[in-house]
């Protein structure tokens, strides 16, 4: 059936569809429909009488299905946007948030802008952490690690895409594939969801892979790894930075301690949220 809806009437219906499935309904509902139409959001409101072509409202029609059932924006478009870097996701990658930016911010506090430095991405995924520390230090030699090879060929490609050589992509859990060599810098954003929290069962997170959320039952198996395994790559006063679930603020930090760890600090997001906790180590 031929549409004859207008690109305003069809994003109000959207909207309307989308009200409890999406804590931002009305975005949705605009970022599909203008990609469907290959257009700017802009778009959208310079010619909101205008009618699409038949195929391109059906593009927008499945979409917007996909999206009632709780599918990820992201994971219907393959991209998704990091700071400011337009990455490829898909299933076998988690969705980069924005909180996640904290963690590259306090990345690059420690990392001079024109010197050589060793850098590791842990659990890279889409390589977002790695592909921004790469784009903001040129000069740094950046190693990105993943146990998925699905998930580092979607790496691999978005550095392809933006131009970054300098991110040595490798297939291996956490450090183990850093045996031999040292950092200045290591950075992860691992899987901190506890087994037994029923949240990542519920809405868009069902549709992420449940290796990059779940660590455990008390969400913290990987971040003990990674913490007891960092000492051995990380050169003297090297730095270990780690993105955590909200209420992981207290244990996180006393992990880094445990295993001396020292300058052990704990950062909040734009929230108000504990999301990163930071910590040096040193070799006597």
């Amino acid at each position: 059936m031929r549409n004859n809806r207008s690109l305003a009437e069809l994003c109000a219906a959207a909207t309307r569809r989308l009200i409890g499935v999406s804590t931002t309904p009305r975005l949705d509902a605009e970022i599909l429909l203008a990609t469907a139409l290959n257009r700017p959001r802009s778009h959208l409101y310079t010619w909101p009488e205008s009618i699409p072509e038949p195929e391109l409202a059906d593009r927008f029609a499945a979409w917007l299905e996909r999206r009632q059932q709780g599918e990820p924006v992201a994971y219907l478009l393959g991209w998704r946007e990091f700071w400011s870097l337009k990455l490829e996701v898909t299933p076998d990658t988690l969705i980069p948030r924005p909180e996640t930016e904290l963690l590259v911010e306090l990345a690059l506090e420690p990392l001079p802008m024109n010197q050589a430095v060793a850098v590791a991405d842990l659990g890279t995924g889409s390589g977002a952490i790695a592909l921004a520390l790469a784009a903001e230090r040129p000069q740094a030699r950046i190693v990105a690690t993943d146990q998925s090879p699905a998930a580092l060929a979607v790496a691999r490609r978005n550095a392809v895409r933006l131009g970054i050589a300098h991110v040595e992509f490798r297939q291996g859990d956490w450090c183990a594939p850093l045996a031999g060599e040292f950092f200045d810098l290591i950075v992860a954003n691992p899987p901190y969801v506890a087994a037994t929290d029923p949240h990542w069962r519920q809405g868009e997170l069902r549709f992420e892979p449940p290796a990059a959320l779940i660590s455990g039952p008390d969400g913290l198996d990987a971040l003990r790894i990674i913490i007891a395994q960092a000492r051995e790559v990380l050169k003297s006063g090297g730095w270990l930075l780690l993105e955590h679930g909200y209420d992981q603020g207290v244990a996180v930090p006393a992990l880094l301690r445990e295993r001396g760890f020292s300058e052990v600090t704990d950062f909040q997001d734009t929230a108000g949220l504990s999301r990163v906790s930071r910590g040096r180590y040193f070799h006597f």
